[in-house]
Formats: C-alpha cells, structure tokens, sequence
C-alpha cells in the first residue's frame, strides 16, 4: 500500500482555506499513485480550534465541508482530520475525530479515545471520547485509526500512564494490521527524540508497520513540527517528512530503512522560532515588524529571528538610547542592523525622560530616585514603539527571556509592550547558545554583543548580575522550580545557596501578575508560562520549605 501523508500548515478557523489545503494534497496524492492520502488531526478546523468549538455553527460548518469533500473523493482514500457530532450517547456535543472517504462517501469515522487535558491541552473541555475503537477494512487491509494521544499510552515505554486504556492495544487485539495515527502534536525541545523513541518502541511492540502524520506551523504560542514518519514493523525509519515546513512524503509500507540526518537543539530551536514568527505574523494580518535594539543578545537574537522569518525589508528596528547607554551598546545595535541589511532609526530618549521627571518633580516631591525612573525610561520606549506601530501597521515583538520574565526582571507597559513575545521560553543560557549558533558560519551579531556582561542600561554602570543571580544558577533554579515542578526543600537538597533558591522562587511565585499581562509567547520547553501554567494572581501560597 502506498500512502501520501499530507504534512499541511492550516490556519484555525480558516474552514475554506483549509478545505482548499486538503483538496490541493489530495490531488497531488492521487496524481503520485498513493492508495490512501492522509492529513493530520483536526485539519478541517486548524488545531487547536478551542472556545471557536462553542461558537453557534462552527461545528456544522466543518462537518458540511466534509460532506463536500466526500463526492469528490474517488478511488484513492483520504483520511482527514475532523470535528464530529456526538448524537448517541450523553456528553458533550463534539467529537475529535477523523473521517474516512473514499468512492464518493464517507466509508468510516473514528473517534479520538484519550483527550488530553494538561499542560497546553484542553480537549475535555469540549470533546466527548470514544468508548472503543475497530479497526477500518480499507483495500484488504484492517487499518487501526488513532489520533494523537491514543498512540500515547504504551505501558511498556511510559514508567507512568496517564490513561487507563491503551487503544493501540485494543486496535491490535481486535485485528489490525496497520497503525495509522494523525496528530497535531507542538514541538518543544527534546519532543521530537522523544516522539521517535516512542513510536518506534510502539510499532516494535506490536509488530505492525507505523504511519504518524502530524501537523506543522505555528498557531498562536504553539508551534508544529511535522516531521510526519513512517515506522516498519520493527520500529525502523521507513520516511520522514520536514521539519517545521510543509511537506508531502510518500510512503512504501514495502521499502527499506532509511538514514534521517538528526538536527542538533540550537538549529531545531531556530526553526521552531521562525517558523512561530512568521506564522504568527501571517495569520494575524501582519507583513512587517519593529523590534527596539538595545544593542543587548536578546533584541540581537529576536531580530535575527525576524529577518529569517519575514525578509529584511519587512523588520525594522528602533534604537532609543538615554544618557545610561553606553557607546559600545549604539555602536553593537546598528553594526546589527548593517548587517541584518534592515532600517534602523535612532530615537534617543534622554530629553523625553527630563521632560518627563520635570513634570513629575511636584508629584514626587521629597522621594529619591529609585527603580520608578528606571521603569520610566522603559515605558518611554514602549511609547516609542508602539507609535511606531500604529504608524506602520508593523507589530512590535518584544525582546525579554524567560529567565527575565520569570522572575520579573521587565516592564510592565516597557519593554514588555507588543505583540508577541519571540523568546519568552528561551532561558538566557540559550540564548547565547542560539547567538552563536546563528554566527556559525559569519559574524551576523557582534561579537561584543555577545561577550559583554547583559545590562538594561537604566542607571549608571548597571549590570543584570547586580539584581540577579548569575544566569547559569538562576537558570537552573528555574528548571528545577517550573519545569519540573521541584520544591524549594528538594532544590536546596541538590546543592543551590538557600537564600538564593528562596528569593528567586519568590520573585517567580510574586510576578505571575506581570507574565498574565504579557504578549502570547511561542513555547519552546516542555513547560512555558501561558496557557499551559495556570497559577492565580491573586493568592497567598509560598513554599517555604
């Protein structure tokens, strides 16, 4: 059997986009000989659709576009990702599911059996679950039709299951001799090892050939792989499709083992990135961007991702220094531009800031200086952008790491104004990784930008390291606190300076109101701040263990 896995970038709620997307794979299939074409999960509706689920129509919408396609399907099957109706048992009104078409009908319809709801993912939120799968007869064959996390939940690969069932399981017990799974699974880093080791040790187990479609793109913070595979039945590399690009693979379920070249984290970090600007910033309605360069790594590396994402011609970047930057951060942001071959205006801030705190000077009357003027000159660029912005139609993507807006080392209404925040789950030890990665072949960032000490220049001689751990323990600290979930006793235990583990786990538990404020983030680890950590503001729980 030769099988097409359309590996497509579809927009959520773009229903005849989409539709579109799927004809277009469907004919290229057919025209390349495939028995069966295949499209990821939820590739009617984009993924993930979320409240638009709840929207008056929108789930009739997509089930008539399937009814469309059905008359037009011909010889070759198609397998796409769809909403269903639950009409025959209680629940909620809409199903996870793929259809089945094939000589002008839909042949058969499968449900997803394990919705997951943790982390990013909501689905119990709006989807009722199936109670039991069988296998599809297609051309001979029993297919054993899963989507996504149904293929998760191998007891012999997981040391804990999430679920009690194992549908692949069940789909083997009941006859069948091919597993097909349609995913729309985000990337974060170390996902993709882990996904192959996963699917492999599942089609080694069964001893049944393994075909994994999976979406790719970015959709609002969550941003697709592909990678889409297909797995011998034991657990070999028969294909794999692009990273972070569509693609169209045609699998031979009869061919040999192939060599994949394995790309390294900076390089798939990069990707990731790009392919989350662009996407984000193309189906928002944006062409272009501005980024303020401070002539710091992090607007160096945001900046660089925009160029790769959007063309030069479409960045543009602001510099706006104050009687607080020094030279050599100037001279670093406009040798960045140069070579970035992007415009760059020079805004400098230092009369707008004495206008500012002469007007202020009655209000603040008997009160020394203090952190409020620093905050004041990072609004004042946050204006500065933002005007620039509204002129343009350029959206404005902020510059600050996850290291920073952890534990709130940002401005509200500053430097944390815009629209999207690139690197917000990008540690600062990676950033330089992902720095020099991007010089790997030419200086594109300056050298000095990477090799000075990080400073926000607010007030003379100012250095990060002056109000922060070194970044290699805070880094660390915050692995271990976020990621992973650890408590304050059991990182002291690892070997960390308690003062210094109890103030930066403080200053993480008392920001949650700043990060509730920022831009949507692209999430690039396995636990980022957003949707997927949903602490309340307003609440009083320490660990002070």
């Amino acid at each position: 059997m030769k099988i097409a896995l359309a590996q497509i970038n579809t927009t959520v709620g773009d229903l005849a986009g989409n539709e579109a997307l799927i004809r277009a794979a469907y004919a290229r299939g057919v025209a390349a000989g495939a028995d069966l074409v295949v499209t990821p999960e939820l590739a009617v509706t984009g993924y993930p659709p979320r409240d638009l689920l709840l929207k008056d129509g929108f789930v009739e919408n997509s089930l008539a576009m399937v009814k469309r396609l059905a008359p037009d399907i011909g010889g070759a099957g198609l397998v796409v990702g769809c909403v269903g109706c639950n009409e025959k048992q209680p629940g909620r009104a809409a199903t996870n599911s793929v259809a089945l078409l094939h000589e002008g009908k839909l042949a058969a319809a499968r449900t997803k059996t394990l919705l997951p709801t943790y982390d990013v993912f909501d689905e119990d939120r709006y989807f009722e679950p199936a109670r039991a799968n069988e296998p599809v007869s297609f051309k001979g064959r029993k297919l054993g039709l899963t989507i996504c996390e149904d293929a998760w939940n191998d007891g012999d690969f997981w040391r804990d299951r999430r679920y009690h069932g194992d549908p692949v399981e069940q789909l083997v017990v009941r006859g069948a001799e091919l597993i097909l799974n349609v995913s729309a699974s985000p990337w974060h880093l170390g996902k993709d090892r882990m996904r192959r080791e996963m699917l492999g040790s599942l089609a080694a187990k069964t001893g049944l050939p393994l075909v994994y479609c999976n979406a790719v793109g970015g959709n609002d913070e969550l941003i697709f792989d592909g990678g889409s595979l297909a797995l011998d039945a034991h657990g070999g590399l028969l294909a794999r499709g692009k990273r972070f690009a569509e693609d169209f693979i045609m699998v031979d379920l009869a061919g040999g083992v192939v060599e994949a070249r394995e790309s390294g984290d900076e390089e798939l970090l990069h990707g990731a990135l790009v392919l989350g600007v662009r996407d984000y910033l193309g189906k928002c309605g944006f062409e272009s961007a501005v980024i303020g360069l401070s002539g710091g790594i992090d607007s160096a590396v945001t900046a660089c991702l925009a160029v790769e994402a959007l063309g030069a011609e479409n960045v543009r970047g602001v510099a706006m220094p104050s009687q607080y930057s020094s030279q050599g951060s100037v001279d670093d942001g406009k040798a960045l531009a140069e070579n970035l071959g992007i415009r760059l205006d020079i805004v400098p801030i230092e009369k707008a800031f004495d206008t500012l705190k002469g007007e202020l000077a009655p209000v603040f009357e008997g009160r020394e200086e203090d952190v409020t003027e620093e905050n004041m000159q990072a609004r004042l660029r946050g204006l500065i952008l933002m005007s620039v912005s509204n002129k343009f139609g350029a959206l404005v993507l902020t510059t600050g790491n996850k290291s920073e807006l952890a534990v709130g080392y940002c401005t509200l209404y500053g430097d944390m104004c815009g629209g999207l925040a690139v690197i917000s789950d990008v540690p600062k030890a990676l950033v330089y990784q992902l720095a020099r990665w991007i010089n790997r072949d030419q200086e594109i960032i300056p050298a000095s930008t990477i090799d000075k000490p990080p400073s926000a220049e607010l007030r003379p001689g100012q250095k990060d390291e002056d109000s922060l751990p070194p970044y290699d323990v805070l880094d660390a600290i915050l692995e271990h606190y976020v990621v992973d979930g650890r408590s304050v006793r059991w990182i002291i235990r690892e070997g960390f300076d308690a003062d210094t583990v109890r103030r930066v786990t403080r200053l993480i538990d008392l920001n949650e109101y700043k990060r509730r404020q920022a831009a949507p983030g692209l999430k690039v680890t396995s636990k980022a701040f957003g949707m997927g950590r949903r602490i309340p503001v307003a609440q009083r729980y320490r660990d002070e263990s």
